[in-house]
């Protein structure tokens, strides 16, 4: 692969959080976003606002919660965490549209983008997956 290829590929893979959130304003009924982080409920109790929270584990078990005729994002931890691609490529795998949103929920923070407090209850692993 070429480096036009790997960018490419990657801008096709790929959202960043501004074009997410104008993405978003221009087509909101386009877009599904979905935290799917791992971890322990009170690390995950801060999300991005109107994301529906399907920690990686369960996935699989809730995949009917996950619209198949629109651009499903997903979102991790932090550009560190791989959880996110390992569901984007699970998700593509079933005929998913899918993007990874670059940066995780703290790029989003970092951009004092909206988020929401969550009460979790603690059924997943502590365990991150990342």
């Amino acid at each position: 692969m070429n480096a036009l290829d790997y960018f490419n590929a990657r801008l096709q893979a790929t959202i960043s959080p501004m074009d997410y959130i104008k993405a978003k304003k221009m087509s909101p009924e386009q877009y599904f976003l979905i935290d799917v982080r791992n971890g322990p409920a009170h690390v995950r109790n801060i999300t991005i606002k109107d994301a529906h929270v399907i920690p990686e584990q369960e996935v699989v078990s809730r995949l009917d919660e996950i619209p198949k005729g629109k651009v499903v994002i997903v979102y991790c931890w932090d550009v560190w965490c791989n959880t996110a691609a390992k569901v984007a490529k699970f998700l593509l795998d079933q005929g998913y549209q899918v993007k990874e949103l670059t940066g995780g929920i703290a790029a989003w923070q970092e951009m004092n983008f909206p988020v929401s407090t969550l009460t979790l209850d603690n059924h997943s692993s502590d365990h991150c997956g990342c």
